[in-house]
C-alpha cells in the first residue's frame, strides 16, 4: 500500500526549516508529515503525534494537526480526491483562534 500523497503548493516545508527553531523541532515537523501521510493511520483514524482532528465552526473540511503538542505549532491541511493539501503553519502563539486564523487566509482553503 502506498502512502499518501502531500501536495505542498504554499511551500510550507521550506517554511518550516526556515523559521522552525532547533533541529528537534525540525524533525518533529518531519514525523508529523510521516504520520499524516502514513495510510494505516488514516485507515484506523489514529494519529498518536499529530492528533489530527477536523477544525469546526468553519464550513470547508479543513484538520489540524500538531507538529509538536508543547510547543503548540500547528498544520492546518485539507483533503481533495484522496490527497492531503497543507495550507499553513500555525506558531504557538497564533494556534488557539483558529476560526480567525483560517479566515485572515481564506484564499488558500477550497
Amino acid at each position: 500500500m502506498t502512502n499518501k500523497a502531500i501536495f505542498d503548493q504554499y511551500g510550507l516545508i521550506a517554511e518550516a526549516n526556515r523559521i522552525l527553531e532547533g533541529a528537534d523541532l525540525k524533525l518533529d515537523f518531519l514525523a508529523a508529515l510521516a504520520e499524516l501521510e502514513d495510510n494505516e493511520c488514516h485507515r484506523t483514524r489514529q494519529f498518536p503525534k499529530t492528533r489530527l482532528h477536523r477544525v469546526t465552526g468553519v464550513e470547508e473540511a479543513i484538520y489540524r494537526a500538531d507538529v509538536n503538542k508543547v510547543s503548540g505549532w500547528r498544520i492546518h491541511l485539507q483533503y481533495k480526491d484522496g490527497m492531503l493539501y497543507l495550507k499553513d503553519l500555525i506558531p504557538g502563539s497564533k494556534h488557539d483562534n483558529v476560526i480567525k486564523v483560517i479566515q485572515s487566509k481564506s484564499t488558500r482553503y477550497d
